[in-house]
């Protein structure tokens, strides 16, 4: 697999800097794992609610979060890399908000499954 193009512009950054970058990147990566296990989890192992298809629902929603989480963790990364190499200004990331704003969705419906009651 070749290097992106952006590796090769401006200056090596600070080596811890950068590691520092890739711990970020992984602490993404576990999050994102983390929420296609509950995924799993939520398909396979929680009883059915009340409502018909929300166990359903739900669990597709953890797992599209998991996969969004892990696909914002590499452009994070490398947008960060990009701006050490470059001594840009770090770009403020939306994907911040979207994420809480995803979890908070996804928090609510579990609060409100969760109050509805078992099957």
């Amino acid at each position: 697999m070749r290097r992106p193009r952006w590796q090769d512009e401006g200056q090596d950054p600070d080596y811890q800097l950068s590691m520092a970058n890739e711990r970020t990147f992984l602490a993404w990566l576990r999050t994102s794992l983390a929420l296609l296990a509950a995924s799993v989890a939520v398909g396979q192992l929680v009883p059915a609610f009340r409502l018909p298809g929300s166990r359903t629902l739900l669990g597709i929603l953890l797992a599209v979060l998991g996969t969004v989480v892990a696909c914002f963790a590499y452009l994070r990364w490398a947008a960060t890399e990009r701006s050490m190499r470059l001594a840009l200004h770090m770009r403020y990331p939306v994907s911040l908000l979207l994420l809480s704003t995803a979890m908070t969705v996804v928090g609510l419906l579990v609060v409100l499954l969760v109050s509805v009651g078992p099957k």
